[in-house]
């Protein structure tokens, strides 16, 4: 939790100012009782109405001091809590765009999306609270018990004893309830994952008729939620009977007290209901200290998911490199170079990718093929670093990909991945990731040659809408604008993992042909699961369960490569029934 007060550097001011007001409002609240005992023992005692109508108009005084104070209190600690909640927001959204692959699936997408909302929500909501009520309820606390002993020390004690009692009770309840909560908000998480994964694949749902399954699965998490909040919510309801049973048998014992002072000469009524009004006030305090420690609790539980999230840190070093060396580099060295690499995911239990070896030339065309799971999409995210080799070096213009800045690296490399992702927008917006200033001309141009002139078309032009994650589009469609947008930045390395999936055969060999009319001469990575796809390139992998088993042109793998003839002649077989 010290971790995040980072947060609240720039709000200084509003943090000293904000406390400051709810003590003065506090302070003129415990004036109000000593006024009202005034009341009685001199205006009602002696019929002196325009005393009684005096006091009166010094406690409407009071009143709307206490209302200005408050008030400014408010404004000051929303200010500082919402400032608190946006550089939090802000400062986990960049660093968790700073992690890794790895790190990411390792976190998930729900825990994600739960740190980022409703953690950070909570958290903000108790540094408000703090600010306005962490002070202000113990001052009026105490500030109750001294007024108490300045009117008679042996009713005094009675303050003393119930506020030690009370204390244990509030305490040791949010001692209880904190690890609760932090269960609670665990649970939350699988009620996000799941609802996110079944809002994302509601289409798939409904067409298996899996609704009932899913409806039960949902609900068992839900349950489980609902009985850690019940669980907690139980620990936390414990607070306000015994605190209202403590504040009240002090109530009868000082009543009791009072009424014998009286009788004795000791004390007036006025004095004895300025007592009566100060243990009123310790009760409304400590129910908000109750409810507020409820909320701190929660906060802090909320607080420490989010610092557990600050602390993972990325699992790759970045580099100071910027490019290679000199123009003339590329016709020196290989653009891309694999020597003896090996890939073993985090948690995983063997290697995904074994001794892969191979070197690209410029404006080569790289196919890669191979069973699913055989590891074609790990060895080309590898190129942009989205993952480290654990074994073996990567090389761009004959430089490791460790040595280079990363965003050095990525402007090199246009990637289409193999799920197509588009954003809420227009066209034009999403074409322009890879360069912001692109002109109309580009951005057409790139859509030529990603055979996508007839979407843009039928959306009206660039200005054509988008909707979130591209579902106004079919997967073809998607496709072809998820490559037209890597084309925009004319990358020297362009990478098609799997993106012509969802393409017919003559969009897709229209596409390939269109790319290898392109000026500029980018090294290309075709990964497919078709043969005609990838069967003229001028190097093809052959990967079979993360093992290179075959390297070549077309005609020597259908030769000297089992896997890949099986491939190839079993796909071509199909085509010719």
């Amino acid at each position: 939790m010290k971790r995040l007060w980072i947060y609240l550097q720039d709000y200084k001011k509003e943090c000293v100012l904000a406390p400051l007001f709810k003590m003065l409002e506090a302070s003129f609240e415990l004036f109000v009782p000593l006024v009202v005992a005034a009341i009685i023992d001199t205006g009602i005692a002696n019929g002196d109405t325009g005393y009684i109508l005096k006091m009166c108009m010094i406690l409407i005084l009071l009143a709307l001091i206490g209302l200005i104070c408050s008030v400014t209190a408010q404004y000051f600690s929303a200010k500082a809590a919402i400032g608190f909640g946006t550089g939090l927001r802000r400062a986990l959204f960049k660093h968790l765009m700073g992690l890794s692959f790895t790190e990411i699936d390792m976190v998930g997408t729900s825990t994600m999306m739960t740190r980022m909302t409703s953690d950070v929500n909570q958290a903000q909501n108790g540094v408000n609270m703090v600010l306005r009520l962490f002070l202000r309820s113990p001052f009026v606390v105490f500030g109750s018990m001294v007024m108490a002993f300045t009117i008679d020390v042996k009713a005094a004690f009675i303050f003393v004893i119930a506020i030690i009692l009370l204390s244990i009770v509030v305490f040791g309840i949010m001692l209880m309830n904190i690890p609760m909560l932090k269960s609670v908000q665990q649970k939350l998480d699988g009620v996000l994952g799941i609802t996110r994964e079944n809002l994302a694949g509601v289409r798939v749902i409904r067409a298996f008729c899996k609704e009932e399954e899913e409806i039960e699965a949902f609900k068992v998490k839900n349950e489980a939620l609902t009985t850690a909040q019940k669980k907690a919510g139980k620990v936390s309801a414990l607070m306000n009977p015994l605190t209202y049973v403590i504040i009240n048998i002090a109530i009868v014992t000082l009543i009791w007290v009072g009424a014998i002072q009286v009788d004795n000469g000791i004390l007036t009524q006025g004095q004895v209901v300025a007592l009566y009004n100060y243990m009123s006030q310790i009760l409304v305090e400590l129910i908000k200290l109750a409810s507020l420690m409820i909320t701190i609790n929660k906060s802090v539980a909320c607080s420490n998911r989010i610092v557990s999230v600050f602390e993972i840190k990325p699992s790759m070093e970045e580099g100071v490199e910027q490019s290679a060396e000199g123009a003339s580099r590329k016709s020196e060295v290989p653009v891309v170079a694999f020597k003896n690499v090996s890939l073993t995911y985090k948690g995983a239990g063997e290697e995904s990718l074994t001794g892969i070896d191979f070197t690209v030339w410029q404006g080569q065309t790289v196919g890669i093929i191979g069973g699913t799971g055989s590891g074609k999409t790990s060895l080309v995210h590898m190129i942009p670093r989205f993952y480290d080799a654990t074994a073996g070096e990567v090389l761009i213009d004959g430089i490791n990909v460790k040595a280079y800045q990363i965003k050095a690296l990525r402007d090199k490399i246009g990637i289409v991945m193999q799920k197509a992702v588009l954003f809420k927008g227009d066209i034009g917006s999403n074409l322009r990731w890879g360069k912001k200033d692109a002109t109309e001309e580009e951005i057409l141009e790139a859509v030529r040659i990603a055979q996508g002139e007839d979407v843009v078309n039928q959306k009206g032009g660039l200005k054509g809408s988008i909707h979130q994650g591209g579902k106004n589009l079919s997967g073809g469609q998607r496709q072809r604008m998820s490559i037209a947008r890597a084309l925009v930045k004319k990358p020297a390395i362009l990478i098609l993992d799997d993106s012509t999936s969802a393409l017919d055969f003559a969009t897709d060999a229209k596409l390939r042909g269109a790319i290898k009319t392109l000026d500029y001469k980018p090294t290309v990575f075709i990964v497919s699961q078709r043969a005609s796809s990838i069967q003229y390139a001028d190097l093809i992998i052959v990967l079979d369960d993360g093992k290179m088993v075959g390297k070549g042109t077309h005609e020597e793998l259908l030769e000297n490569c089992q896997v890949y003839s099986e491939i190839y002649h079993s796909q071509f077989r199909k085509e010719e029934n």
